[in-house]
């Protein structure tokens, strides 16, 4: 039985490109409108576009989800425009890798620049924290809603030259483990996915040998898609899912980072 989204609303941060697109598309597809929020407004609007000629309903809404402003006057737009918001993908993120210390013969030559560390954890944490805090009152008023969270495989198990984004992804499910207390008292559940290695645009660039090794660190043989983590998002964010609070799904073709 496919899962339907009929008379449901949904926000899907960082829904222009990769994941977010995919997600979009398949809420779409499911019957939910869906407001695309991105700061890529050309990307996202063509996002927008696919699904309103394919005969759903959607918008695009430019905001920088680590602007509390911007993001509860995106919420206020959203509801102003569909009447309500059932679901919110916290799927917007970035990467800005590099290690602690880098040691070349003995010597530090270099180091994780304060600020890259503080642009991943506004993104990927307090982007995370603004959306759902904005949104929380509106789910809360109707009695109803679907939260669920963009971890990673490596806020769970760490990865190399990642502190940064580790320390983000961890923090993810570790808020969405208390707004799953929280708020499922007042018909919210709140989820987290992990995805492992996904080709998006992010990977596309990275050399053979790299791609390769991930692919051999991953049971099921192959890099995961954007859809395969848009399924998860749509399963959690269904009727089918709503006895599934304060989880972490894991979507990552059974890969063990590190080994």
């Amino acid at each position: 039985m496919p899962i339907e989204l009929k008379s449901r609303v949904a926000i899907v941060t960082g829904g222009a490109n990769g994941i977010g697109r995919a997600t979009a598309l398949a809420f779409a597809r499911a019957g939910a409108a869906v407001a695309v929020w991105d700061m890529a407004e050309s990307a996202g609007k063509a996002v927008v576009a696919d699904i309103n000629a394919a005969g759903g309903q959607a918008d695009f809404f430019k905001v920088n989800v680590v602007s509390q402003s911007e993001v509860v006057a995106a919420v206020a737009a959203v509801v102003q425009q569909f009447g309500r918001v059932d679901i919110l993908i916290n799927n917007a993120g970035i990467l800005r890798d590099g290690q602690l210390v880098k040691v070349k013969e003995g010597q530090v030559t270099g180091k994780l620049g304060e600020a890259d560390f503080d642009a991943v954890i506004a993104v990927n944490l307090k982007g995370v924290f603004n959306c759902t805090q904005a949104v929380a009152p509106v789910m809360i008023q109707q009695g109803y809603g679907r939260v669920v969270n963009a971890s990673s495989i490596v806020g769970l198990y760490g990865n190399y030259g990642q502190t940064n984004y580790v320390a983000a992804k961890a923090g993810v499910i570790g808020m969405t483990r208390v707004w799953a207390r929280e708020l499922g008292k007042r018909g919210i559940t709140v989820n987290a996915i992990a995805p492992g290695f996904i080709a998006t645009d992010m990977t596309k660039g990275m050399p053979e040998k790299i791609l390769a090794g991930m692919v051999d660190r991953t049971p099921v043989g192959r890099i995961g898609q954007p859809e395969d983590v848009a399924y998860a998002y749509l399963f959690l964010a269904s009727e089918e899912a709503n006895f599934i609070n304060g989880a972490v799904l894991n979507v990552d073709g059974g890969v063990v980072v590190g080994t």
